[in-house]
Protein backbone atom coordinates (compact mmCIF):
# COMPACT_ATOMS: atom_id res chain seq x y z
CA UNK A 1 0.00 0.00 0.00
CA UNK A 2 1.36 3.58 -0.72
CA UNK A 3 0.05 6.96 1.11
CA UNK A 4 0.53 9.58 -1.28
CA UNK A 5 0.27 13.05 0.58
CA UNK A 6 -0.92 15.88 -0.98
CA UNK A 7 -1.47 19.74 -0.14
CA UNK A 8 -3.08 23.02 -1.61
CA UNK A 9 -0.43 25.82 -1.65
CA UNK A 10 -0.95 27.52 1.78
CA UNK A 11 -1.06 24.17 3.12
CA UNK A 12 -4.11 24.65 5.00
CA UNK A 13 -6.28 21.75 2.93
CA UNK A 14 -4.26 18.33 3.32
CA UNK A 15 -5.13 15.16 2.02
CA UNK A 16 -3.98 11.12 1.49
CA UNK A 17 -4.40 8.43 -0.26
CA UNK A 18 -4.00 5.04 0.68
CA UNK A 19 -3.92 2.81 -2.47
CA UNK A 20 -2.11 0.02 -4.48
CA UNK A 21 -2.94 1.67 -7.67
CA UNK A 22 -0.98 4.48 -9.20
CA UNK A 23 -2.68 8.27 -9.39
CA UNK A 24 -3.53 7.74 -13.07
CA UNK A 25 -3.97 7.86 -15.54
CA UNK A 26 -3.12 11.38 -16.10
CA UNK A 27 -5.45 13.61 -17.92
CA UNK A 28 -6.65 17.41 -19.12
CA UNK A 29 -10.03 18.16 -19.25
CA UNK A 30 -11.09 20.36 -22.03
CA UNK A 31 -14.85 21.27 -20.77
CA UNK A 32 -14.98 25.33 -19.18
CA UNK A 33 -13.83 24.93 -16.05
CA UNK A 34 -11.02 23.12 -16.39
CA UNK A 35 -9.35 24.57 -19.16
CA UNK A 36 -8.98 27.67 -17.79
CA UNK A 37 -7.44 25.89 -14.72
CA UNK A 38 -5.14 23.70 -16.73
CA UNK A 39 -4.64 21.27 -14.76
CA UNK A 40 -2.79 17.82 -14.85
CA UNK A 41 -5.36 15.41 -13.21
CA UNK A 42 -4.80 12.06 -11.79
CA UNK A 43 -7.61 9.70 -10.36
CA UNK A 44 -7.89 7.26 -7.66
CA UNK A 45 -10.55 5.75 -5.99
CA UNK A 46 -12.70 7.84 -3.60
CA UNK A 47 -12.43 5.12 -1.01
CA UNK A 48 -8.60 5.83 -0.91
CA UNK A 49 -8.96 9.64 -0.23
CA UNK A 50 -9.01 10.78 3.10
CA UNK A 51 -8.63 14.88 4.04
CA UNK A 52 -6.30 15.12 7.12
CA UNK A 53 -6.66 19.17 7.64
CA UNK A 54 -8.86 21.68 6.01
CA UNK A 55 -12.28 20.64 6.39
CA UNK A 56 -13.38 23.86 7.24
CA UNK A 57 -11.31 25.58 4.13
CA UNK A 58 -12.45 23.02 1.24
CA UNK A 59 -15.04 25.14 -0.86
CA UNK A 60 -17.12 23.26 -3.25
CA UNK A 61 -17.96 24.86 -6.92
CA UNK A 62 -20.14 22.98 -9.34
CA UNK A 63 -22.40 24.04 -12.70
CA UNK A 64 -24.71 22.79 -15.06
CA UNK A 65 -25.96 19.61 -13.57
CA UNK A 66 -24.34 19.97 -10.48
CA UNK A 67 -23.13 16.43 -10.67
CA UNK A 68 -19.29 17.06 -10.84
CA UNK A 69 -17.74 19.13 -7.62
CA UNK A 70 -14.58 20.92 -7.68
CA UNK A 71 -13.20 21.01 -4.27
CA UNK A 72 -10.49 24.06 -3.29
CA UNK A 73 -8.90 25.73 -0.56
CA UNK A 74 -11.04 29.44 0.63
CA UNK A 75 -7.65 30.69 1.53
CA UNK A 76 -4.97 30.37 -1.35
CA UNK A 77 -7.96 29.22 -4.09
CA UNK A 78 -6.12 26.38 -5.16
CA UNK A 79 -8.00 23.26 -6.82
CA UNK A 80 -7.06 20.32 -4.64
CA UNK A 81 -9.73 17.89 -5.89
CA UNK A 82 -12.84 16.50 -7.95
CA UNK A 83 -15.64 13.98 -7.78
CA UNK A 84 -16.17 13.36 -11.16
CA UNK A 85 -19.52 13.43 -13.16
CA UNK A 86 -20.42 10.03 -14.02
CA UNK A 87 -18.08 8.26 -11.81
CA UNK A 88 -19.31 7.60 -8.05
CA UNK A 89 -16.46 5.46 -7.37
CA UNK A 90 -13.69 7.76 -8.45
CA UNK A 91 -11.91 10.78 -7.82
CA UNK A 92 -9.51 13.40 -9.49
CA UNK A 93 -6.92 14.63 -8.58
CA UNK A 94 -4.64 17.56 -9.21
CA UNK A 95 -1.19 16.24 -9.17
CA UNK A 96 0.72 19.30 -8.61
CA UNK A 97 -0.87 19.26 -4.97
CA UNK A 98 0.65 15.55 -4.83
CA UNK A 99 3.92 15.98 -2.82
CA UNK A 100 6.80 14.61 -5.19
CA UNK A 101 4.78 14.85 -8.26
CA UNK A 102 6.81 17.07 -11.21
CA UNK A 103 4.05 17.23 -13.77
CA UNK A 104 6.13 18.86 -16.12
CA UNK A 105 7.74 15.50 -15.68
CA UNK A 106 4.84 13.65 -17.34
CA UNK A 107 5.52 13.81 -20.61
CA UNK A 108 2.52 14.59 -22.86
CA UNK A 109 -0.63 14.63 -21.48
CA UNK A 110 -4.10 13.72 -23.16
CA UNK A 111 -7.01 16.24 -23.26
CA UNK A 112 -10.52 14.37 -23.12
CA UNK A 113 -13.43 16.40 -24.38
CA UNK A 114 -15.24 17.34 -21.27
CA UNK A 115 -15.14 13.78 -20.21
CA UNK A 116 -11.70 13.13 -19.15
CA UNK A 117 -12.59 10.15 -16.71
CA UNK A 118 -13.57 8.31 -19.99
CA UNK A 119 -9.81 8.49 -20.97
CA UNK A 120 -8.66 4.73 -21.24
CA UNK A 121 -4.51 3.33 -20.29
CA UNK A 122 -3.70 0.84 -23.49
CA UNK A 123 -3.55 -1.91 -20.48
CA UNK A 124 -7.58 -1.08 -20.12
CA UNK A 125 -7.63 0.37 -16.29
CA UNK A 126 -9.66 3.46 -15.81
Amino acid sequence: MTTYQGSCHCGGVRFEIDTDEPLGPYFRCNCSLCARKSAVMGAAPRSAFRLTAGDDLVATYTWNTHEAQHCFCKVCGIYTHHVMRGETQTLGLNMACIEGVDVHALGEVPVGNGQAWTLVQDDGRR
